[in-house]
């Protein structure tokens, strides 16, 4: 199979990637803001262009000019390596102001740095109007970069067809092809794994630990103890024993979430929305501290959502003999609203137990995914109501699973309003108790009798 070419949108804080890469991928992925490095880690999207599809790479601002001082050295480490993997490079800079010294800097770097076969495209951001396009690309070619120059307005989406037509050029000059599937897209059978948690518990260290050598070489996380440093969801196929699994990373959800502003506020409606595109939540706790409503809240919007569901206890090598015994007590009573989700003890500092993740992963994914023979329910719901004080769930005369996922069975009962939520309790926890279903939560939707003809 061919392999999926990356175009990598580099420049200085503030020059309009990310709107960049919004318009060219026709979707709201990177978070946009004027505080200068708002992105910090690649967020990557798979574009189906004219002639090749391709992977097209946002990258944190390079050259300095952030507020985040502490993490400018790693931001530019990290859109150093897109460079050096990049098939195309779109060098933005912001068609508004005078050349500055990060510009020159990163055309100095461009000359050094990208394989000579790399075809560099200026482009021009922020342009709005004719005039100003011609005045700034007069002003940029003195920077001596660049086959080719595209003054641009990515906010209003001018000019940047003509931008898509020179990739899918250029690529095609390079004999990229459109291929039926290219190894780096997973099929739609990978899982789709969304590490959520508070802010500073370690996702981001857990999907360094969980990758390659190679590939933590090749595209590491950003890892800090300031809380915070993951504020866009991030996309990361890792193997493990010959299947695919998708991870996301995403930002630390705060009390309040939803009501967040700024960047932050961005970062956490990205957060709910990779929960919802999910199949699987890996929640994630700090095993050092306790467990508090934000964690349970976290697990309840996965729960919500009908996801797969494993509760991830990282950090355990800080805990030793009486005190894992007491944490995981802890864990299993204040999580008892979601008990059937696998717990994992684990370091992603040491590795303890981390490679079971894939096993429960998979186990969760075939369960959410599960469906039973409505013959052999019929026999499972006789043999647990037939004679039985449960109810009005005793009247049922029929039993069948529906097509949704997660795994969801009608109930045909004589009167669907005397079903009490604790005769349905009884029902799951006889339902798993027969059939498993474990990581995966279970719906109910209970119907007269008449209503099943």
């Amino acid at each position: 199979m061919a392999k999926l070419p990356v175009v990598a949108i580099i420049g200085r804080p503030n020059t309009g990637k990310s709107t960049l890469f919004n318009s060219l991928v026709r979707k709201r992925v990177a978070i946009v803001s004027e505080v200068p490095g708002t992105t910090r880690d690649h967020i990557a999207s798979k574009v189906e262009g004219d002639g090749a599809d391709y992977l097209l790479l946002d990258t944190g601002g390079m050259g300095g000019g952030t507020t985040d001082k502490d993490f400018e050295e790693d931001v530019h480490e990290q859109s150093l390596i897109a460079l050096r993997h990049a098939d195309l490079i779109l060098f933005t800079a912001n068609g508004r102001e005078e050349i500055t010294r990060s510009d020159r800097e990163i055309a100095q770097l461009l000359r050094r740095k990208a394989k000579r076969h790399v075809p560099v495209l200026l482009v021009l951001n922020k342009c709005d109007n004719p005039e100003l396009a011609e005045e700034a690309e007069r002003l940029f070619l003195e920077l001596g970069i660049g086959d080719e120059v595209f003054p641009v307005s990515a906010i209003s989406n001018v000019g940047t067809q003509d931008i898509r037509k020179a990739i899918a050029r250029h690529l095609k000059r390079m004999h990229f092809r459109k291929a039926e599937e290219a190894p780096e897209a997973p099929s739609a059978t990978v899982p789709r794994i969304a590490i959520v948690g508070k802010p500073n518990v370690g996702k981001s260290s857990l999907i360094n630990a969980l990758m390659s050598d190679t590939q933590r070489e090749e595209s590491p996380r950003l890892v800090s103890d300031i809380p915070g440093t993951t504020r866009d969801t991030t996309d990361t196929v890792i193997t493990s024993e010959g299947s695919q699994y998708l991870f996301v990373d995403t930002a630390g959800l705060k009390r309040h979430a939803k009501s967040e502003r700024g960047i932050e506020g961005f970062a956490v409606l990205r957060t709910i929305q990779a929960i919802e595109d999910a199949d699987i939540a890996v929640v994630v706790l700090d095993a050092s501290g306790p467990v508090s409503r934000q964690d349970k809240s976290i697990a309840g919007l996965a729960v919500e959502e009908g996801k797969g569901l494993i509760i991830l206890l990282n950090k355990i090598d800080l805990l030793k003999g009486e005190e894992r015994k007491a944490k995981q007590e802890e864990i299993a009573y204040e999580f008892r609203f979601c008990k059937y989700a696998p717990v994992l003890s684990s370091s992603a500092e040491t590795r303890e137990n981390l490679p079971k993740l894939f096993n429960l992963i998979q186990m969760a994914h075939r369960n959410r995914l599960r469906r039973l023979p409505t013959k052999e329910l019929q026999n499972w719901l006789g043999d647990h109501t037939y004679g039985k004080p449960v109810g009005a769930v005793g009247t049922a005369k029929h039993i069948t699973q529906a097509k949704d996922i997660p795994p969801t069975f009608v109930l045909f009962v004589r009167n669907p309003k005397e079903v009490k939520v604790s005769q349905l309790r009884y029902l799951e926890n006889r339902l798993r108790e027969t059939f498993d279903f474990a990581g995966s939560p279970i719906r109910w939707v209970t119907k007269g009798n008449h209503d099943r003809e």
